[in-house]
């Protein structure tokens, strides 16, 4: 059985790639599902603070400041516990060494906050010291930097001209965060002429307190300055967007095995033509028509399960080559999931029974005399 399918090895290795290809496809798009899922999970599950809080329109972007003032205005918010304004621009940057860039993004997130409300992003240990509020040019920098920079405590990074000492390295789960650095607010919005600006606003909410109801209430007493989001908010945003990957996966799915079973049903029923006068001498010394029939589809099953494999090596290895060579941010990692790899067989499993079923219904009913005549 295992055997038969490829004694035509030209036919079923056209076959085989065929379906391999939408397996490969269905892998990829799964690994990057799975990446985005993982991350999204470590993110939300990073920050302490259970809402963010921006001007409208104008979400995390350095135009969309608003008064520093309205940090301690939150704060006396019923069911708010604590508040963190922050800072947030986008620099190029350069090294003491000469380099420039970060990876493919040509920069990366600045961030201002005061020191003492670093656990409010999810920021509860550092690798060497935290920087000093005031004026002094201190940085902590995110694990991915480091990497992607090559930097370690003590190396210099410039940041609109100003040099920078980086005194420690943090990692929080958040991706966001972990490709970027944090500094004191102040010194970042005196280096950024945005004196008493913040462009977001991190909520902490008291234990006892329901998140959406206080982040309604903040909406509903500023509507037409603020917008607030809760990280469960934020996570039906995220899902509804992976959930359009994953319709998009099943529809390949769908499609592989339509265009898979044609190839399968293809190559089984010449498969059977070729083996007419072996089939009859089978049913001839008694086989019976179920064990015929249960032949052929092994036979078509085995094919499309060797497809399953080679499309899985394919969609892996085509996954590791686009991360490598396209996407150098070390924020974020594909995921290849028991849920991709079970989906990948099913499909090839379905394929194999669909493609496989008319040619061994058409070889389990031959006549064993007209079988036994076949040249």
């Amino acid at each position: 059985m295992i055997k038969n399918p490829f004694r035509n090895r030209t036919r079923a290795t056209l076959a085989i790639i065929g379906i391999a290809i939408g397996i490969a496809t269905i892998v990829a798009l799964g690994m990057v599902t799975g990446g985005l899922q993982s991350s999204t999970q470590s993110t939300l599950k990073a920050g302490s603070a259970e809402i963010t809080v921006t001007k409208i329109g104008n979400f995390g972007s350095s135009g969309g400041v608003m008064d520093e003032s309205m940090v301690t205005d939150l704060k006396n918010t019923n069911g708010v516990k604590d508040t963190a304004g922050i800072l947030r621009i986008n620099s190029n940057v350069s090294t003491s060494s000469g380099g420039s860039g970060f990876g493919s993004m040509g920069g990366f997130l600045v961030n201002g906050i005061d020191s003492s409300k670093l656990a409010l992003v999810g920021i509860n240990s550092v690798n060497g010291t935290i920087f000093t509020n005031g004026s002094s040019n201190e940085i902590i920098i995110g694990k991915t930097v480091a990497q992607n920079l090559n930097k370690t405590v003590g190396s210099k990074i410039d940041i609109y001209g100003t040099e920078f000492e980086v005194t420690g390295i943090f990692e929080s789960g958040n991706f966001i965060y972990d490709i970027g650095v944090f500094t004191s607010l102040s010194t970042l919005q005196n280096l950024t002429n945005n004196t008493g600006k913040v462009s977001y606003i991190q909520v902490k909410v008291n234990d006892n307190a329901n998140a959406s109801q206080v982040s309604k209430t903040i909406q509903d007493e500023r509507p037409n300055d603020l917008s607030a989001t809760t990280a469960v908010d934020q996570a039906n945003r995220i899902n509804q967007s992976l959930g359009m990957i994953d319709t998009a996966s099943w529809a390949i799915s769908l499609l592989a095995i339509v265009i898979g079973g044609v190839g399968v049903i293809n190559t089984m029923i010449m498969s059977v033509f070729e083996r007419t006068r072996e089939i009859g001498v089978l049913k001839a010394v008694g086989w019976k028509d179920r064990r015929i029939l249960g032949m052929i589809l092994g036979e078509s099953i085995v094919l499309t399960l060797v497809a399953a494999v080679v499309g899985i090596i394919l969609g892996i290895v085509a996954v590791e080559i686009i991360f490598k060579f396209f996407i150098t941010s070390q924020s974020f990692e594909a995921v290849l999931t028991m849920d991709t790899l079970l989906k990948a067989f099913g499909v090839a499993l379905l394929v194999g029974i669909v493609g496989g079923l008319y040619p061994a219904y058409r070889a389990s009913r031959l006549a064993p005399t007209e079988a036994l005549r076949y040249e």
